[in-house]
């Protein structure tokens, strides 16, 4: 295996293929970025959830459990398509919904990214300024706060512009120092966490029990799911020659891993709970306020150390992927010239966000819902790598990027009707069954007695939509490879050749 380059290197590649000689990268490096993106406050604002939901501690440790061992389940074959093309998710999409219909992808990964680099920003800004607050005596004001969000949000994109390699190494320090923190919140909590904290529902009998046990559960869910359109970015510097069990093992353990983070914001939300209600309340919540105000003052330095490290790391994560999808939808932009570009636009939301719109109580919201449309989109991709057994031609998924026409994946006028017809109707389906107590309730939300079953319902029909079609309106023979499809039927139709998109334009 080559050497790896300095991290002080800035990172050349964009999306296109990654040559096997600079593919240094371990599934290890890859549970690194992946478990240090969310081992983060972030992180723990998700856990506290179940407690803002009403359920007891066991209750909400139940759903976080369910939601992260699903959503890691979810996740892991999304590994894989770094490895196999060596190139992102979102292009690797192209095989299945059509060189230009892998745009979907790129906008889901947009959106995401913005949304999480704010929580990111907001959150670990907001604990740095209270925890120096309580421990130094910082001033806490607006220019306080925009002077913390500014300076992170600032590094976060300097980290990102270097590149993976940066990133890597970020979140090597990342993943020993946050988690090393969280274990000592646990000495620093001890006294007050009581493990028998009731929650406000007398039984699991209750009509709202249910209703919220799955919306807590949800939340939690899409906090691996949020990695769906990313896990490429990283992957695709790992040797195709490597098991693919062990690359998808090591991106399920990396959200394993995550249960620290949630345990610590489901245990210390039920201390906020309890000795500071206030901050808890479902209309306007501020966990990381409640957090300082029950903490013990030796403790502050760790918060801000937790908020420092760890807002780096989730920070890095997002924004870097935005940065690379963004320079392959727009060719024109360098990876290093989209992410400048990206990082800025993000940095004026959040301070918009934070300080003129007040979008900070809906962001939530806006992820869960995002959320909800790409899991689809991760199922129509799963689906599409058993049904082509795992074969690409890593040629035809760069026709986009080159600006040119035809190949194996070009179908209808480069979009394959099939996929798009998949995700789309899943994923409307979705978000109007979305029932999330307190926040956003579909049209049909309530038919299910007030349960969401907006993911449940749009992984399925996703699934069944998607190969439904693949087998009523099969497609070229070509696109399967050598070893032909599986589970589907193949078309004998010939595929266009690759062309110029300049030439193919004359000819017409």
């Amino acid at each position: 295996m080559a050497e790896a380059p300095s991290i002080t290197e800035i990172e050349t590649y964009g999306v296109e293929r990654i040559a096997d000689a600079d593919r240094t990268a371990r599934p290890l490096d890859l549970f690194r970025v992946a478990f240090g993106g969310a081992n983060t406050f972030a992180t723990c604002v998700l856990g506290a959830f179940p407690i803002l939901f009403g359920l007891s501690f066991w209750q909400g440790l139940a759903a976080t459990l369910l939601g992260l061992v699903v959503g890691a389940l979810l996740l892991a074959p999304l590994s894989v398509f770094g490895p196999t093309n060596g190139t992102n998710n979102a292009v690797s999409s192209s095989a299945h919904l059509g060189v230009h219909g892998r745009v979907v992808g790129s906008f889901l990964s947009l959106l995401t990214a913005i949304a999480f680099f704010s929580i990111s920003v907001w959150s670990s800004g907001d604990a740095l300024v209270g925890g120096a607050n309580r421990l130094a005596g910082l001033p806490d004001t607006d220019l306080t706060y925009a002077v913390a969000y500014g300076v992170f949000a600032a590094l976060v994109l300097t980290v990102c512009v270097y590149g993976f390699r940066f990133m890597l190494f970020i979140n090597k320090i990342a993943v020993a120092a946050a988690s090393a923190l969280f274990v000592l919140g646990v000495i620093a909590f001890a006294g007050d966490f009581d493990p028998s904290y009731p929650g406000t529902f007398a039984s699991t009998a209750d009509p709202m029990f249910w209703p919220s046990f799955i919306g807590a559960a949800l939340i939690v869910l899409s906090n691996p799911v949020s990695f769906g359109a990313f896990l490429g970015d990283w992957s695709r510097y790992i040797p195709a020659s490597t098991p693919r069990k062990r690359v998808m093992t090591a991106a399920f353990l990396s959200q394993i891993a995550t249960l620290l983070p949630f345990f610590f914001g489901l245990s210390t939300a039920s201390i906020i709970a309890t000795k500071a209600a206030p901050y808890m309340d479902p209309a306007a919540p501020n966990y990381v306020g409640g957090l300082l105000a029950v903490a013990p003052t030796w403790y502050f330095l760790p918060v801000c150390l937790i908020a420092l490290i760890g807002g780096m790391s989730t920070g890095t994560t997002s924004l870097y992927g935005t940065g690379l999808d963004f320079s392959s939808v727009f060719t024109r932009f360098s990876r290093v010239q989209a992410t400048v570009f990206i990082g800025t636009l993000s940095i004026v939301f959040i301070f918009i966000g934070r300080f003129a719109a007040n979008l900070t109580a809906s962001i939530s919201t806006f992820a869960t819902l995002i959320i909800t449309c790409t899991a689809p989109w991760m199922v129509i991709m799963i689906l599409g790598y058993v049904t082509r057994r795992g074969w690409y031609d890593p040629d035809a998924l760069q026709v986009f990027n080159r600006r040119q026409t035809g190949g194996r994946y070009w179908f209808t006028h480069g979009w394959n009707w099939r996929g798009m017809t998949a995700w789309l109707g899943s994923a409307l389906a979705a978000v109007l069954f979305t029932n999330i107590p307190g926040q956003f309730v579909g049209p049909f939300g309530e038919l299910a007695g007030g349960v969401d079953i907006s993911l449940p319902l749009g992984l399925a029909l996703a699934a069944i939509l998607y190969l439904g079609l693949l087998s009523a309106f099969p497609e070229p023979r070509a696109v399967y490879g050598p070893a032909g499809p599986r589970l589907v039927r193949a078309a004998d139709r010939p595929v266009p050749p690759i062309v110029d998109a300049g030439r193919a334009l004359a000819e017409a």
